[in-house]
């Protein structure tokens, strides 16, 4: 795709989506934000900033406004490149609502009401917005006008790219072939990082506002040292990688280091021959989590400092999404037997 450069047909298109919502913690950066970071020279990647999927459950206006924009601010700092990939919000481009409501029209409600994510969230309502039943529609057009062949998903998400196949399969027999149908991907596990105050439960945002369990990218310096140093280990002291369930706070502190430094396991335990215990392990950990993510603080506050620098850049990534999806709504239009002026 043409977003400053002619897209090649030989590369694999990706399309990513992420929600505006709570701070990005080390957990999401390692897992994942930092893969598509490595790999986007290999591919041609869409990252979209989901701000549409965010309001299908009530959102305070101002606060989603500045999560959204820190949410494009923190993708940059960590080293997405509006030249080799493009980064755009949702809302930015008018296209995904225009394309969601044509595949509205082509998709069964009968599908909608079987997703396992529709009925655990709708269980817990008193009132069912229509957006939640039609997320997984909208999210089949984030996909499917830009022909992605590749969705990487976490396995939560894997049903709605296989309802996301199932639209595409019944658009393209009703109307002729218009849709690539994209394959779900589930990424090679990356780091699976831990919360440190309960090394069994995922680094998650859900648990953000609990003190000592995830360590959030904008986190100050003392803060990260002073969160790893109370990070939950054990009562011995070897330091090594190990199968032990009792050992999962040494366990995650050594993934961290790994993750971070980009070291072999082998390597990891070699660094930490000579330590003097946990709080040795502790230190190192926070002076490598710290050397990491204090560039990245920087680029972002410096992004956040500067509103049009920021909105260029999503300018530019909006006008690169627009090329691509404006045109497979025409399309999809032209074969539905609607007028195109």
């Amino acid at each position: 795709m043409c977003y400053g450069v002619l897209v090649s047909a030989s590369k694999r298109r990706v399309f990513s989506g992420i929600q505006p919502s709570g701070e990005i913690h080390l957990g999401n950066y390692l897992g994942a934000i930092k893969q598509w970071v490595q790999k986007q020279r290999d591919r041609v990647n869409f990252f979209c900033i989901v701000d549409l999927h965010a309001i299908t459950v009530p959102q305070d206006p101002t606060t989603l406004v500045q999560q959204t924009r820190s949410l494009a601010a923190m993708l940059l700092a960590c080293g997405i490149d509006p030249k080799a990939s493009t980064l755009f919000v949702q809302g930015h481009v008018a296209a995904h609502s225009e394309a969601t409501w044509l595949l509205n029209c082509v998709t069964p409600i009968g599908w909608l009401e079987r997703m396992t994510q529709y009925k655990d969230k709708a269980a817990k309502l008193e009132s069912i917005l229509t957006g939640l039943l039609d997320y997984p529609v909208l999210m089949a057009a984030d996909i499917l006008l830009y022909d992605a062949h590749e969705v990487p998903v976490g396995e939560d998400q894997k049903q709605h790219v296989e309802l996301t196949r199932d639209i595409a399969e019944r658009f393209n027999r009703l109307y002729g072939e218009t849709f690539v149908v994209p394959q779900p991907v589930i990424p090679e596990a990356g780091a699976r990082i831990m919360g440190l105050d309960d090394p069994t439960v995922k680094m998650s945002k859900t648990y953000n506002h609990v003190r000592g369990h995830a360590l959030r990218m904008l986190d100050e310096p003392k803060e990260i040292e002073r969160a790893i140093m109370r990070a939950v280990t054990d009562s011995g002291s070897e330091i090594g990688f190990s199968n032990d369930p009792g050992r999962a706070g040494v366990n995650n502190l050594l993934g961290i280091y790994k993750a971070i430094t980009g070291k072999s396991a082998a390597e990891t335990e070699h660094d930490f021959a000579d330590a003097r215990g946990y709080g040795d392990l502790k230190r190192r950990v926070a002076e490598v989590v710290i050397e990491a993510l204090t560039p990245i603080r920087e680029r972002h506050e410096q992004l956040m400092r500067d509103p049009a620098e920021l909105d260029r850049l999503l300018a530019i990534g909006a006008q690169q999404a627009r090329a691509y999806a404006g045109p497979k709504v025409e399309q999809m239009k032209r074969a539905m037997g609607l007028t195109v002026p």
